[in-house]
């Protein structure tokens, strides 16, 4: 995924500070979204592409941190740069804590803006990347049948096919015919691939 399809959400309650910052998102040729507040953030539908959010810390009604809350308990979390009007220290810890990727003050270096958007869209596109490769591994768990769900529990462990056999009460070749068929399923290229993907999917 490139810049060019990744959107920054900006949310300011001081409307000269949305009309410049979009001035500047845009001069570096990703998209751009405004909002006042987080109520009218919130009421937007979510992201699909690369995006992050530049987000004021003190907002009428919902704050800034509240937001940042709320954001994280979604499917569709993202990075987040907080905007501080004056520096607080104890604001800056609780978001950090929170998952933030910076803590800015106001009035914000362009260059560091921009900077840290960088960053966060270039890490969101690699959460993106992950969780689509979870999903993919998690549906193709969900194909394997019950019996190729065990040999597989088991074969990633490292047990040889007649100890799988000897576990499962089956014989050594319907192990073996489990196993093709659960590296065919799971499209793990090697058995190293298939442990991998073990850790991921298997509880």
């Amino acid at each position: 995924m490139s810049n060019e399809t990744a959107v920054v959400f900006v949310v300011d309650d001081e409307a000269p500070i949305r009309r410049a910052l979009e001035r500047l998102i845009k001069s570096a040729k990703l998209g751009v979204e405004m909002f006042a507040s987080a109520e009218e953030y919130l009421a937007a539908d979510p992201p699909e592409g690369p995006s992050c959010l530049v987000l004021d810390v003190k907002l009428p009604g919902l704050t800034g941190l509240e937001l940042q809350e709320q954001v994280i308990g979604t499917n569709r979390s993202m990075p987040i740069i907080f905007l501080s009007g004056r520096s607080d220290i104890s604001m800056s810890v609780e978001a950090m804590k929170g998952g933030a990727i910076e803590f800015l003050e106001k009035p914000v270096d362009d260059e560091d803006l921009l900077d840290a958007i960088h960053r966060a869209i270039e890490r969101d596109t690699l959460d993106i990347r992950r969780r689509a490769e979870i999903l993919k591994l998690q549906r193709c768990a969900k194909s394997l049948t019950a019996r190729e769900h065990e040999v597989f529990a088991l074969i990633v462990t490292g047990l040889l096919n007649k100890q799988v056999a000897w576990q499962l009460g089956i014989s050594e070749k319907t192990v073996k015919v489990h196993r093709a068929r659960v590296m065919q399923k799971m499209e793990a290229r090697s058995f190293a691939s298939l442990v991998r993907m073990a850790e991921r999917v298997l509880s």
